[in-house]
């Protein structure tokens, strides 16, 4: 599982999102409003909740939870008969929390699995999944959720639920948890430093971000990239400085001729920051060295 990074470590305002406005059709609304009740009231009706080490989070385990919520199915289904006396024993609630996320048995022989997100230690969105089979032997699947609909839940059923329903759960929680933590850096610079960012543009699971830095020497276009989706740091990101023709605080040496000829040029320094830290500390330590970057490659230039 991939670890938290240092960003994480600092306490930042952590904004809370509408999870619904992830959802545009009216009827995923519906579902997440639904499902949203469904898990308030499990979680109300619970009597035990019982936390559940990484080693102890098994075939073993999953294979006890599946056969408790058929098993009470079917004890439902019978005291549904006329025939069966319905002062039943008392039937315990119980869930499971491991790490950020906590499993539910469902009425209809279901199992909810709820996600908890966190940035900077502190909480963000609750997602949920809710997976169901026909009977104990048979394989599971998704018959609901509140995933955001960009991130690959359909892909991650087809190749790993009924193979390894254990890695599904888990690969779920890691891909919502990266997510949260990509978003929610690109928030907090816009948040401290938004007054000096020019155009910024990122897609939906914002894993392609890029932005233009403003009120500097040059133009600084920066451009990151993710590889996967259950990164928090880049594994690409690239920066580069236009000269702007009419700057002249940087160098007094720079001719007409040569501005004319500017070509933009690669700040390494910031790549490799933006690689390494959380994109808000990437940034300060961008700026911080930016004019002495600059002189460097403009003295660089007009030396070639």
């Amino acid at each position: 599982m991939h670890s938290a990074h240092l960003c994480l470590e600092i306490r930042y305002p952590v904004k809370l999102f509408d999870i619904s406005s992830f959802y545009s059709r009216d009827s995923d609304k519906v579902i997440f409003e639904r499902l949203q009740k469904e898990f308030e009231a499990a979680r109300a009706a619970q009597t035990e909740e019982i936390s559940i080490d990484d080693d102890e989070w098994n075939d073993g385990l999953l294979a006890t939870i599946r056969e408790k919520v058929h098993m009470e199915a079917d004890r439902k289904a019978m005291a549904n008969q006329v025939n069966v006396p319905q002062d039943l024993p008392f039937q315990s609630k119980t869930t499971y929390r491991i790490r950020n996320k906590v499993i539910y048995c469902l009425d209809g022989a279901r199992i909810g699995i709820q996600y908890e997100t966190f940035f900077a230690g502190e909480p963000c969105e609750i997602f949920h999944c809710v997976l169901e089979s026909k009977s104990f032997l048979e394989k599971m699947t998704v018959i609901e959720h509140t995933l955001p609909f960009f991130l690959p839940l359909r892909e991650l059923e087809s190749d790993l639920l009924s193979s390894n329903a254990i890695k599904f759960i888990d690969h779920l929680e890691e891909i919502l948890q990266a997510f949260i933590d990509r978003r929610e850096q690109v928030r907090l610079i816009k948040e401290l430093y938004g007054n000096q960012i020019g155009e910024l543009f990122h897609n939906l699971p914002y894993n392609v971000i890029e932005f233009i830095l403003e009120d500097f020497e040059c133009k600084v276009t920066v451009s990151i990239r993710y590889s996967d989706l259950l990164q928090t740091l880049p594994s690409q990101a690239r920066v580069l400085a236009w000269p702007l023709r009419s700057s002249k605080r940087i160098s007094t040496r720079s001719s007409s001729a040569s501005a004319a000829q500017a070509v933009p040029f690669r700040l390494s320094y910031a790549e490799e920051a933006l690689k390494t830290l959380c994109l808000a500390e990437a940034y300060a330590d961008i700026v911080l060295e930016l004019p002495h970057a600059l002189k460097r490659a403009f003295f660089s230039q007009e030396s070639d």
